[in-house]
């Protein structure tokens, strides 16, 4: 007899669509805990730039993983998935209902679902070489080197993502084969899970981005990537955020602030475009639109119900 799976809700959504306040409406109606399912807020002192929940906002529902690393250090899809999994358990024996709440596709993907990562060799040498080596050659280079060896990983893989251009390169040089002849894993889900996305018109979702950056801004943003800068912390895994490596380069004297500024809208625009093309394709989502003007308790009923005749109609 097969053993019946744990309950889950996941809320998933791009970047400003409002996914904070409806986690917070939900988890109070299910008598629920979140999980933050991003792959940022994770750092303490990186609070304005990731967006993270104020401990005012919170109004009582208990938060985990935000806050748990230093800049310095990094962070994977393969730790976030070694964490969560015993949080949900001790959540749902307590009595109560986990709900990841975030952005980070494949962190959430990789908890969901029954996804395997490659194990590291012992030595673990391989990734800080290439991350040497990205240093001195230039991460242009490196997915040259990546286009070589695994053309079809690069073409699936920004030029600029060093991270992922580093993992392709680092499986090749772990297994002896291209990560794209890796078999598909992940098919599988592990949960009871309510997957609900929040959407928005695009030119709406685009305006509300733009007015949260100038926002940020007001709040104190550039003086938040200062204390990291003054702090000399470079060529880290957070320091890659959004929000974060722009004003760096201003900082650098590379550009102007206003074009730092600018820069941080349109990247956040465009992963915000990247966030919703993956949710649409590598998950079954029930999409919910949150376009204004929205009644944002009827919406939150709305989920509410349908959540319950998904997992709590027995």
């Amino acid at each position: 007899m097969e053993n019946k799976k744990e309950k889950l809700i996941v809320l998933i959504g791009p970047t400003a669509v409002g996914k904070t306040n409806v986690s917070i409406e939900l988890a109070k109606k299910l008598n629920g805990e979140i999980i933050s399912g991003d792959s940022m807020q994770i750092y303490k002192g990186m609070d304005i730039g990731t967006a993270k929940i104020k401990p005012e906002e919170t109004e009582g529902v208990p938060h985990y993983l935000i806050d748990i690393k230093d800049p310095t250090e990094s962070f994977s899809a393969a730790e976030f998935q070694q964490l969560v999994r015993p949080i949900i358990t001790d959540i749902l024996q307590r009595g109560k209902l986990p709900l990841i709440v975030g952005g980070t596709g494949l962190y959430i993907q990789s908890v969901i679902f029954d996804y395997q990562f490659p194990k590291a060799r012992q030595n673990g040498m391989i990734r800080p070489e290439l991350e040497k080596k990205a240093n001195e050659i230039g991460y242009e280079a490196l997915y040259e080197e990546l286009k070589k060896i695994d053309p079809i990983s690069a073409k699936s893989i920004h030029p600029h993502n060093v991270r992922r251009v580093i993992r392709a390169l680092e499986y090749y040089y772990e297994t002896g084969k291209p990560m794209s002849e890796k078999k598909e894993n992940g098919q599988h889900l592990l949960y009871d899970v309510a997957l609900i996305g929040l959407t928005m018109k695009r030119e709406v979702l685009y305006e509300r981005i733009n007015k949260r950056v100038d926002s940020m801004v007001k709040e104190g943003l550039i003086q938040e990537v200062k204390s990291l800068y003054d702090r000399g912390i470079r060529d880290c895994q957070s320091i890659q955020a959004i929000g974060y490596k722009e004003i760096y380069e201003y900082f650098d004297g590379l550009i102007t602030l206003e074009e730092a500024i600018e820069k941080l809208k349109k990247h956040s625009r465009r992963y915000a475009k990247r966030q919703l093309t993956w949710f649409r394709n590598k998950m079954d989502v029930k999409w919910f639109d949150m376009t204004p003007p929205v009644h944002i308790e009827k919406k939150v009923e709305e989920i509410f119900q349908y959540i319950a005749g998904k997992l709590l109609s027995e």
